[in-house]
């Protein structure tokens, strides 16, 4: 059983997707930590020292906190847009395999063969047809 283990857990694909996990769950803190220490600030001040997280509705005992829900929807827009930017910063600098010319030649040539080919089977074939 330890070596099923050993095999499973030395797979690329685990090992990949294990970084990946880590790297993201560094990546969201940092990204939290933008939205609520840097960007949210910043848009009170602008408008007026204002936060949607404080805003609540009251009916007898009960308190909906719908300032909160539309502060998480806030977050997660600029979250989303955060890491929109991150990942289409990163393919701008990935860079981009070239595909060369010649092999789609080759394949072309190929086709063609394959073509003639057909063709002449097509033309036996009629031959060999009784009463044609």
């Amino acid at each position: 059983m330890w070596n099923d283990f050993k095999k499973f857990a030395v797979k690329g694909n685990v090992l990949d997707l294990a970084i990946a996990v880590v790297i993201g769950a560094a990546f969201g803190k940092i990204v939290t930590s933008l939205v609520e220490d840097i960007i949210m600030p910043v848009a009170g001040i602008l408008l007026g020292g204002y936060s949607v997280a404080g805003l609540v509705y009251t009916y007898g005992e009960t308190v909906l906190r719908y300032g909160e829900f539309l502060q998480a929807v806030i977050d997660f827009f600029i979250i989303a847009f955060s890491i929109f930017l991150v990942i289409r910063l990163f393919t701008k600098f990935k860079r981009k395999e070239e595909t060369p010319a010649e092999p789609q030649a080759e394949e072309k040539a190929v086709l063609d063969t394959k073509e003639e080919l057909l063709t002449e089977i097509r033309d036996l074939l009629a031959k060999q047809k009784p009463g044609s």
